[in-house]
């Protein structure tokens, strides 16, 4: 009696739930009630897993009660082992592929749990059993990841971070209200004088708004085959590379279309958002003239930070803009002599998240800086057998805490004139 059977036991009861799962979907996705047939169906397979609950427990206890193996004094034949002067590395892992192995033995059948795992138990339900692979990632490689993550998110890179406290969930900002550069208004209200235009001193003060973000979760499964465990370099590669990159890619999408719920919230979504209209009677994707107003709107102090961020459809129609006999858009190298294609001097960066051409958002000027982004500062992991256990695969789950929107919560109109100015600026639809 021992570990491998409680887990063969739970793996059999999670095939029963699926074949039950199987038929409710299949209801579901056919807007139906259950058959006659469905339902007796249903009811043997509640019945079965019951039973593999009341098995599971049973053999639970039972293994509780096994008394110890004697222990056996084995000094006499074995050398003193001293300490190791550098037993903070032995509780370590070389590579992450080596801790994704680790996390893999402990929860096959039989199999024994790493000790330099241990260290690294994650909080919280679900994830405490060490048969179920509910472990941290090992703090360096967390860094990696992380460094990954965000050099291949375009917009991340970008964005103003702050970290999480190990015990908060979220963070709450106080932040100065300031929606009009007029007279009394800016810095939500402060207001100062010069003496001959008032005997007697009047206060002011400035106003506050406050800021919450709290912390969601971007989570990624990697379904590892026998063959794929087998090559500890392997497994460490396609987790670093593609789950990074999607993680990357996630974020990005988040920070321009995000809708705030259960995601953080995203330029395109956001009140401070400046949205320039088309021109009177304008059939062409874009003009020159849009270019120039969404300059315009632009907040003077974002433009040496501002970046154009383009769906790569819209690149033919930059080619034919002109002022004058001046191109508009100047690519990469050539007259520019940078890497990069620039409009008004500032960086054209095609961005796959961008909407398509026509739609709002195809092309958007932004200063990235005044955005924010939070985190928890790490990224937890878990494995199991059973997920995928019909199909011989192994599953690894990576949990990434983190919440997100702009610092402003409006445009700001000017102190002179009326068209407001933001550090988002994008283009209305032109395609209808």
């Amino acid at each position: 009696m021992n570990l491998k059977k409680v887990l063969e036991m739970k793996a059999k009861r999670e095939d029963t739930r699926l074949k039950l799962m199987a038929i409710l979907n299949k209801a579901d996705s056919e807007s139906r009630f259950l058959t006659d047939e469905e339902k007796t169906e249903i009811d043997k397979f509640e019945a079965e897993i019951r039973s593999w609950d009341d098995s599971i427990t049973r053999m639970e206890k039972a293994l509780a009660l096994e008394p110890a193996a004697p222990a056996t004094d084995t000094r006499d034949n074995e050398p003193e082992v001293k300490p190791s002067p550098d037993s903070d590395n032995e509780k370590r892992f070389a590579t992450l592929g080596e801790q994704m192995m680790a996390v893999y033995r402990s929860a096959a059948p039989g199999g024994k749990v790493d000790a330099r795992l241990s260290t690294r138990a994650a909080s919280g339900l679900n994830e405490t059993t060490p048969s179920d692979g509910g472990f941290l990632v090992q703090p360096d490689f967390v860094k990696t990841l992380l460094k990954r993550t965000y050099e291949t998110g375009i917009l991340a890179s970008k964005a103003r971070k702050i970290p999480i406290s190990t015990n908060s969930n979220g963070l709450k900002i106080n932040s100065i209200d300031e929606e009009s550069r007029a007279e009394g208004s800016r810095w939500g209200g402060v207001q100062t004088y010069w003496q001959s235009e008032a005997d007697e001193m009047t206060a002011s003060k400035p106003k506050f708004r406050q800021m919450e973000l709290s912390l969601k979760k971007l989570t990624g499964l990697c379904y590892a085959t026998d063959e794929l465990l087998q090559d500890t370099a392997a497994l460490e590669t396609v987790i670093k590379e593609a789950f990074a990159e999607e993680f990357g890619f996630k974020i990005d999408d988040a920070i321009l279309s995000g809708t705030g719920e259960g995601q953080p919230l995203g330029i395109l979504n956001s009140t401070a958002l400046v949205t320039v209209a088309k021109e009177k009677d304008q059939t062409e994707i874009i003009k020159v003239e849009n270019l120039i107003k969404m300059w315009n709107r632009l907040w003077s102090r974002s433009r040496a930070n501002a970046v154009w961020y383009i769906n790569q459809e819209l690149e033919p129609y930059l080619y034919t803009l002109t002022i004058g006999d001046k191109p508009v858009y100047i690519p990469a190298g050539g007259l520019s002599e940078k890497p990069y294609a620039t409009l008004f001097g500032r960086p054209v960066v095609p961005l796959e998240q961008c909407n398509a051409a026509g739609e709002v958002g195809d092309i958007i000027l932004a200063d990235i800086g005044q955005y924010l982004l939070c985190d928890k500062g790490g990224v937890s992991q878990a494995s199991s057998i059973h997920v995928r256990f019909l199909y011989d695969e192994q599953v690894f789950r990576f949990i990434y805490r983190v919440d997100g929107k702009p610092i402003w919560n409006k445009p700001l109109t000017p102190y002179k004139g009326s068209a407001s100015v933001s550090p988002f600026v994008t283009l209305a639809k032109r395609n209808a």
